[in-house]
C-alpha cells in the first residue's frame, strides 16, 4: 500500500484544494506562521460540511512553548469536545513538562477525552529533550501517531532519527514525518525512512485582488510576513506528492 499523506492547511480553501488533489486527509490549524493554533469553530463547522475526507484538528490555544496552565487547558478540554460534537475524525495535541519530558498526566488526560477520536501527538515532540524516551512514553499512553520533523528545522535534515524512529517503532505508534517535505525530495525520503504516513502543506502563493495598498503597515508587525499574498495548498502539487508516493 501506498502511504497516507496529511496535508496541513491553514484555511478553508487549503482543504479543500487538498481534498481535490487526492488527499485522504487534512490537519486544519490556524496561524501557521506561530506553528499553528486551533481554527475557529466556524471554520471546523464547515469543513465538516464541505469535506468528505478526513479532519484533524490541531488543539493548541497559543505559540510558542508547550506548557499550559490552568485556564489554557480547560480551553484545550472545551476545544477537544467541540471536535468530538462535530464528528471531527481526530485532534492533534502536544504537552511537555518544564524539562523538556512529555507531559504524562495532561496527554492521559486529553487522549482519554478525546476518544474515540484519533489522536496525534504533534511536533511538541521535537522539542522534547530525549526523543526514544517521548516515543516510548506516547506509545505506552496509546498516541496513535508522531508528527516529527526528526528534530530539526526540516525533516530532510532529521532524516536520521526519523529512519531510526519509524523502525524502532514498528507497528506500535506511526510515526509521521513532516515539516520541508515537497513533491521535488518526498521520493528520496520515503525510500530512506520508508514511513506510513506523511505530512506536507504543498502550498502555492495566492495574490491580494486589493488595488489600494498600504506599503508602510504591517497588521502582523513583521516586514517578513506579507500582507496581500498568502500560502495555499496547491491541489496540482498534492497530486504530484502523491504520484511520487506510488
Amino acid at each position: 500500500m501506498s502511504p497516507i499523506l496529511e496535508v496541513c492547511c491553514g484555511s478553508l480553501a487549503s482543504a479543500i484544494a487538498a481534498q481535490e488533489g487526492g488527499a485522504p486527509r487534512v490537519e486544519l490549524c490556524a496561524n501557521l506562521y506561530e506553528g499553528g493554533t486551533t481554527p475557529s469553530n466556524g471554520i471546523l463547522e464547515l469543513a465538516r460540511e464541505k469535506l468528505g475526507i478526513k479532519i484533524n484538528v490541531l488543539v493548541r490555544p497559543r505559540g510558542s512553548d508547550f506548557v499550559y496552565n490552568k485556564d489554557e487547558m480547560e480551553i484545550i478540554r472545551r476545544d477537544v469536545v467541540k471536535c468530538k460534537e462535530l464528528e471531527i475524525d481526530g485532534v492533534v495535541i502536544g504537552f511537555l513538562t518544564t524539562n523538556g519530558d512529555v507531559d504524562v498526566e495532561k496527554t492521559t488526560e486529553i487522549v482519554e477525552l478525546a476518544r474515540p477520536m484519533s489522536v496525534t501527538f504533534h511536533r511538541a515532540f521535537d522539542m522534547c529533550m530525549d526523543p526514544y524516551e517521548a516515543m516510548e512514553a506516547l506509545i505506552e499512553i496509546g498516541i496513535d501517531r508522531i508528527l516529527t520533523s526528526g528534530q530539526k528545522n526540516m525533516a530532510p535534515e532529521g532524516v536520521d532519527l526519523i529512519a531510526d524512529l519509524v523502525k524502532k517503532a514498528g507497528d506500535r505508534i506511526i510515526i509521521m514525518p513532516g515539516a520541508g517535505l515537497e513533491v521535488e525530495n518526498i521520493a528520496d525520503f520515503h525510500s530512506m525512512v520508508g514511513a506510513k504516513e506523511y505530512h506536507s502543506t504543498l502550498w502555492a502563493e495566492v495574490e491580494s485582488v486589493m488595488e489600494f495598498r498600504r506599503s508602510d503597515v504591517y497588521m502582523g508587525g513583521s516586514r517578513h510576513i506579507p500582507e496581500f499574498r498568502w500560502k495555499q495548498t496547491d491541489p496540482k502539487r498534492v497530486k504530484l506528492f502523491l504520484k511520487q508516493l506510488e
